[in-house]
């Protein structure tokens, strides 16, 4: 009878990886809304991660408050937003549910009481951005540009630089100009002007 080779049995590779991230859904997190989990708290979901946005450091909350100043003074304070939550797109709404630092309204409308607004009813969406600047250059993008947002800015405080978003195509803007704090700036269509210097946090 031939002997047989016996070979060692393989051992599958075992890959070792941090514990498994909880993604929320949306009904998930407005039902811990309802139930009061996150009182006292603020978070934005954004695919399926919630993140934390609490504890604004004066570079990040003081161009906001620059920045409404401004645009309240061009539309009226009704139809600005200061970080409350609008639509994603219906691809992308189980998974998140944005609260950009200012968005302006097309117009104003009641039923805004009963549901948030969508991209396409918007002028534009702005996030101030000091230790975020990859990720609202990068997945935020995406997500307004899917969104239908129309004009999407970044104030990039630690650049001293604001980047403007334009012509969404449903999964990106085609047009990405990068303005310099010594530059003027206004939204497509608008005369109304603005020096990016003057939404910015004074030079140490």
């Amino acid at each position: 009878m031939p002997s047989a080779t016996l070979s060692a049995p393989v051992t599958p590779e075992i890959l070792i990886e941090g514990p498994q991230r909880k993604r929320f859904t949306r009904d998930e997190v407005e039902r811990m809304l309802d139930a009061g989990v996150f009182e006292g708290q603020r978070c934005e979901l954004i695919d399926g991660d919630l993140i934390d946005k609490m504890g604004q450091k004066p570079p990040h909350s003081f161009p906001i408050r620059l920045l409404a100043e401004w645009l309240a003074g061009l539309f009226g304070m009704k139809r600005v937003q200061i970080q409350l939550p609008i639509e994603a797109a219906p691809e992308d709404r189980d998974r998140s549910w944005p609260e950009p630092d200012l968005a302006v309204l097309a117009e104003f409308k009641d039923e805004y009481r009963r549901r948030d607004p969508q991209g396409k009813e918007l002028l534009l969406v702005v996030e101030v951005s000091d230790t975020t600047r990859a990720f609202d250059l990068g997945r935020k993008a995406v997500l307004y540009a899917r969104s239908g947002v129309p004009e999407y800015w970044v104030l990039d405080v630690n650049r001293r630089m604001l980047v403007v978003h334009r012509k969404p195509d449903g999964e990106q803007y085609r047009l990405v100009q990068m303005v310099s704090e010594e530059e003027m700036v206004s939204m497509e269509g608008r005369a109304d002007t603005v020096k990016v210097g003057d939404l910015l946090p004074a030079r140490d």
